[in-house]
């Protein structure tokens, strides 16, 4: 039977009642204002500039845990679908979620939830588990954009432009993201010692 822990950052800033309240409401507010930071450090990429916002899920999901990773991926939505300008490029509002990367900024809630299941139930803490949770759960805004996009121009070409180009740099994101994660945790586990 797997042990449930607490998410890395309730160890590193422990709070109770209402302080516990407005640590997750800080930790929200940090969390979307990084994924909005995130988004707008672009490499030039094709066929669209690569951000740092994959990575940036999974260590909000890692570190927050599913429920508070799931609902800062959620108010970084709501953010950028009431105009703030928290996406890639200065569009934002309800018009950008009919554009072409809505599927995958919709499956960022699922990949930070999934992120900080796998960190809840102790299934980060081997190599193989991490690299597992992290592998799994930036498939998953793949799956959703890549899915949006076939709709919008069909599963060849969403597949060639929306997926295929990505691998090699989700690979080595999901590495940041893993390595960078293993020293919150650890610095979480020495803290709870």
């Amino acid at each position: 039977m797997t042990t449930r822990t607490l998410p890395p950052m309730f160890s590193l800033w422990r709070a109770d009642g209402q302080s516990g309240l407005l640590r997750s409401a800080v930790l929200v507010v940090l969390g979307t204002a990084l994924m909005a930071l995130s988004a707008k450090i672009q490499v030039p990429f094709f066929p669209v500039p690569m951000t740092m916002q994959t990575a940036v899920v999974l260590l909000i999901g890692g570190a927050y845990g599913w429920r508070l990773g799931g609902l800062t991926m959620l108010a970084y939505l709501a953010e950028g679908l009431v105009g703030l300008p928290v996406f890639a490029g200065l569009a934002a509002g309800p018009a950008y979620f009919a554009g072409p990367t809505a599927g995958y900024l919709v499956g960022f809630v699922a990949s930070a939830a999934l992120m900080g299941l796998a960190v809840e139930r102790g299934w980060t803490r081997s190599l193989a588990g991490m690299a597992a949770a992290v592998a799994v759960a930036s498939l998953v805004p793949f799956v959703t954009g890549v899915a949006w996009l076939a709709v919008l121009v069909g599963p060849a070409a969403a597949i060639s432009a929306g997926l295929v180009p990505f691998i090699p740099a989700a690979i080595l994101k999901g590495a940041l993201a893993g390595l960078l994660l293993a020293k919150i945790d650890g610095l979480a586990q020495r803290r709870d010692a």
